[in-house]
């Protein structure tokens, strides 16, 4: 199942059933689990622990150097959780510190051409479209889709269940549960579907969580005033007190959301 024309360093770590066609590149202190498969001219880079069933496709560079000038030579990583899907020519750079390191959740989706950045993170089961670019130090919360060209900033933070369509670009930080459009970047609406279909959620607590979203972002009030209606009109509930702690865990830093009013 491994190719004597593909490169493979001794020292990589490959697991059981694992398929490695030729002229791809494996290098040193990789780990590759079980059933993976790493398709012609893929190349993983030292320091990248690919999980179990995953599959990287032609051009892809998993754990690439970073392009950060912080980032002196230093042995650094790159995780990638089980059963996810790197498509043709996806660059994911890995950290720039011992510590840490760029991480790609399980059963993800990366399409085409897409980039992600040193030291980012994004939680399991994201579709990252193609043509992404994800600078640096950003997080994405799971099941989030980021539609082709999309681009994300340095520093940014996106909530779960989000949807961000094509050619957005994300300045600051998206809060769960909601739909990203247009440019410049505002809110579109809640990401209902997909929390109905697949999220198995109620049409009440869909409900609640546009309630929600009113206040935030079509009341025309500033995001304090908009927190504290929130948390007077809208029934305690998981996705309520998600959408008020993410809020104010990134210091009122949120897309769409005009200057004067934050």
């Amino acid at each position: 199942m491994i190719s004597d024309k593909a490169h493979i360093d001794p020292s990589a770590k490959i697991g059981e059933n694992v398929k490695i066609h030729p002229f791809a590149f494996i290098d040193k202190d990789v780990e590759i689990g079980d059933n993976c498969v790493i398709m012609p001219f893929a190349s993983i880079i030292r320091g990248t622990r690919l999980g179990k069933g995953c599959k990287i496709y032609q051009g892809a560079i998993v754990g690439a150097d970073p392009q950060d000038f912080r980032w002196k030579g230093g042995f650094t990583y790159c995780f990638v959780g089980d059963n996810t899907v790197i498509r043709e020519n996806v660059i994911i750079n890995r950290g720039i510190a011992e510590e840490g390191g760029t991480r790609i959740g399980a059963d993800s989706f990366l399409m085409a051409n897409s980039h992600v950045g040193h030291d980012s993170h994004i939680a399991d089961k994201c579709v990252i479209g193609n043509n992404v670019s994800i600078a640096g130090d950003v997080e994405i919360g799971e099941c989030t889709i980021l539609s082709s060209a999309v681009v994300i900033h340095e520093n940014s933070h996106i909530g779960r269940w989000v949807l961000v369509k094509g050619g957005c670009r994300i300045t600051g930080n998206v809060p769960p549960f909601c739909i990203m459009a247009h440019n410049p970047t505002s809110y579109f609406g809640v990401n209902a579907y997909l929390l109905g279909k697949h999220g198995n959620m109620s049409s009440d607590r869909i409900d609640d969580i546009a309630k929600c979203y009113r206040h935030l972002y079509q009341s025309g009030s500033s995001v304090f005033a908009a927190l504290k209606r929130i948390a007077a009109d809208v029934d305690p509930s998981p996705e309520r007190d998600e959408i008020i702690d993410f809020i104010n865990g990134v210091n009122l830093r949120i897309v769409a959301i005009p200057k004067d009013l934050e």
